[in-house]
């Protein structure tokens, strides 16, 4: 048996803010429990739910040297979906009323801390892992740490690490000065091959520089982020760790994702009832909603938060243009004020046309994946996402930018072999986004028998957890030897 442990900064069922707690809720259960026994590590934040922080049960506790002070670090565990999970817990450094959104300073004290309780409290719980798979900047200190501090004890010599990004773009960096005092390691390793950039400390820098290997979300983000303009200044790094570096795509699960069991949905479907039974959810959608009920009008869908990262300066230049044409769009999320009051405003100005809910509601998502025909996603950047697979399993087809993630998961439709799961345009262009919707457009009213293959198509993809698993379960051997 190979032991395997996860450690992140949230994970489903207990406490979730984007996609990473997906991957750490989800991927554990479906790696082959008869060779690997996955465990995971997250802070147990005061803000979870009072359910399940109910399940817990005390493991030990001890105190730790940390930041000049001794600090107490409490260990609990639970087990949820045959997985056991540990918590650390901190009243001084995860009472918060959300996991993040401390000062910056605090959060790279917070996570320096967690990092280092985590591997101090290995010996106590009885559990050795042969890899330490480590998620974002939160847990880049873990490689340094027990490469600097732990590998002189015999019981961690030889533990191999793995560094998952989930997005570049949030690196922990902060001063050398305060971090070096914060985390007690020494000048050795801030420097420019270590934990220096641009003259700060960076976390994640720190962890992909000592990790054994580097895994990103998608196959085609793994190959972006060499890049200048995708490498948030790390791409030099990445390109000298190509080696390590694999990208292996997120997955869904599909148990939670199953239009044809769906709790939230009137009128389940599956691949063969779609014809029939998805068009219901449309129009009772379109009476909740207060649009139009029409059960011929494309409607598209957007679930996402709402920042510029997702593309939404595209869709504020051509909402006039798409709201010209007969079709429908319903908005579920929140983030920028700017975009949450663009929203606001088309849905005020078309009325039948336009929904814009700017908050988040598990039920009303899975309500819009289910109603809608397409599903727009035309990201600037996109590591993996997680929007489109949930699409392409209810039988709606994404309308999407090639990047990352979304160029791995959605086939562009091509009219003449009649193949395709999905449209997609390749530049960061509201001209050419708007040209990418219309052909949808046409699809849908002009070739509804094409539009019905592509729903075909499109679930019958498979991008549940276990065909990740199994690229995960490969890299763990590689390292275990």
């Amino acid at each position: 048996m190979k032991n395997i442990l996860f450690v992140a900064s949230e994970g489903v069922p207990f406490i979730k803010t984007g996609g990473l707690a997906d991957v750490v809720g989800s991927l554990p259960k479906c790696i082959d429990k008869r060779y690997f026994d996955v465990r995971v590590f997250i802070p147990k934040y005061a803000c979870m739910k009072e359910e399940m922080k109910s399940k817990m049960k005390y493991v030990t506790h001890f105190y730790m040297d940390f930041n000049w002070r001794n600090e107490y670090v409490g260990v609990l565990s639970a087990v949820e979906d045959g997985i056991t999970y540990y918590f650390i817990d901190s009243e001084y450094y995860f009472n918060g009323s959300k996991p993040y959104g401390d000062s910056p300073l605090f959060e790279i004290e917070k996570y320096a801390y967690f990092s280092k309780a985590v591997l101090s409290a290995l010996p106590l719980i009885d559990f050795r892992p042969e890899v330490i798979h480590c998620h974002d900047w939160q847990t880049g200190l873990v490689p340094v740490y027990l490469r600097e501090r732990f590998q002189g004890n015999s019981f961690y010599k030889g533990i191999k690490s793995v560094m998952t990004i989930h997005n570049l773009k949030f690196q922990g960096r902060w001063s050398v000065n305060e971090v070096k005092a914060i985390t007690g390691l020494s000048d050795y390793f801030f420097t420019p091959d270590k934990l220096e950039s641009y003259k700060d400390a960076n976390l994640l820098k720190g962890g992909l520089v000592y990790a054994d290997a580097i895994t990103t979300v998608s196959s085609t983000y793994a190959k972006e982020i060499l890049t200048d303009f995708y490498g948030e200044g790390l791409n030099g790094l990445l390109g000298a760790r190509a080696n390590s570096l694999r990208g292996i795509v997120n997955g869904i699960d599909y148990t939670e994702f199953d239009p044809s069991k769906d709790k939230f949905l009137k009128y389940p479907f599956d691949a063969i009832t779609f014809r029939k039974e998805k068009v219901k959810n449309k129009t009772a959608l379109q009476a909740e909603l207060g649009l139009s009920v029409n059960p011929k009008a494309m409607m598209i869908g957007i679930i996402s938060r709402l920042t510029d990262q997702k593309g939404f300066d595209l869709i504020a230049y051509m909402m006039d243009e798409m709201c010209s044409d007969n079709i429908q769009i319903v908005v579920v999320g929140t983030g920028e004020e700017r975009y949450e009051n663009m929203f606001r405003h088309f849905a005020w100005k078309y009325g039948d046309k336009v929904s814009a809910n700017i908050y988040y509601s598990e039920e009303l998502a899975h309500k819009v994946y289910a109603a809608s025909d397409a599903f727009l996603m035309p990201s600037l950047f996109e590591p993996c996402g997680l929007s489109q697979l949930i699409a392409l399993r209810y039988g709606t087809l994404p309308i999407v930018r090639e990047t990352g993630g979304l160029k791995d998961t959605v086939e562009p439709y091509n009219e003449y072999e009649s193949k395709g799961t999905g449209f997609s345009f390749s530049n960061y262009n509201a001209h050419e986004m708007l040209n990418c919707v219309r052909n949808a457009e046409r699809i849908y009213y002009d070739k509804k028998r094409e539009w019905n293959k592509m729903v075909d198509r499109a679930m019958a993809q498979d991008f549940s957890w276990e065909k990740s698993a199994l690229k995960y379960q490969e890299m763990y051997d590689w390292l275990i030897g």
